[in-house]
């Protein structure tokens, strides 16, 4: 974290979008992504993208071309003059700089505090929030390690996409025996992460449960914005100074 970014036009909707989920199977997401980059989206100050943009990412090599098209799209778009910030989430964190560079993206850590129409607000992936499935917050200290991440890159991609395959596989069959409550955020480490950060107001993705939620912080009225997948349609949470609203893309080829 560890700059406030500033919004220094608020008469211009800043938009917010996270779990796409992008895959070469879903190219009716992809092909409505991409024409959102084209089109409305170029009318905005900035686009924030928290996580998840791809299903998976095995690495900045991987030849798909489904993968090239997104990259072109947002380059496209960045080479415009628009902003995109991207924030990994925990199904692409090894987008590595060869992506970030090309696609013209600014990357975010986890978390990130900007100012959006006069409010500041705190922007997570959501998924270190879920702090009671224990099991993959075991797997995400493992797996952001840095030294296993150095010897992972090191392997062929053919390993690295079997590995891939392998970890997708294990995680729904995981998911599959989890309640729902243990897969959300802990509303403890909710507040705990505002309070540290001295903030009201904290915008996610990650749990796939849109929502406004509202609670309170040493009795100041505090809000928890969540943000929806790309699955049904395409949400894209609209931000400007006249408020917010979430409108829906339709999904289709």
């Amino acid at each position: 974290m560890r700059q406030l970014l500033r919004n220094n036009n608020n008469n211009v909707a800043t938009l917010f979008v996270s779990d796409l989920h992008l895959d070469p199977d879903r190219s009716d997401a992809t092909a409505t992504f991409i024409r959102f980059l084209d089109g409305p989206a170029r009318d905005a100050d900035r686009l924030y993208i928290l996580g998840d943009l791809f299903e998976v990412w095995i690495g900045d090599d991987d030849p798909n071309p489904a993968y090239a098209e997104v990259r072109d799209a947002l380059a496209r778009f960045t080479s415009a003059g628009n902003k995109c910030f991207f924030m990994p989430g925990n199904r692409d964190f090894l987008i590595g700089p060869r992506f970030i560079t090309s696609a013209g993206l600014i990357l975010l850590p986890d978390p990130t505090l900007i100012e959006v129409a006069g409010t500041s607000v705190l922007l997570s992936h959501g998924d270190a929030l879920c702090t009671d499935d224990h099991a993959y917050q075991r797997f995400r200290r493992i797996s952001r390690n840095a030294f296993l991440l150095r010897l992972y890159h090191a392997l062929p991609f053919a390993l690295r996409n079997w590995l891939a395959d392998t970890a997708r596989t294990r995680s729904k069959t995981a998911k599959q025996d989890k309640s729902a409550a243990i897969m959300d955020v802990n509303q403890g480490a909710v507040e705990s992460m505002l309070r540290h950060f001295g903030m009201l107001t904290l915008l996610h993705g990650h749990t796939h449960r849109p929502d406004e939620h509202s609670f309170e912080i040493n009795g100041q009225a505090a809000t928890r914005i969540v943000l929806g997948d790309w699955y049904e349609s395409g949400p894209v949470l609209t931000w400007d100074e006249t408020g917010r609203r979430t409108e829906h893309l339709e999904v289709k080829n």
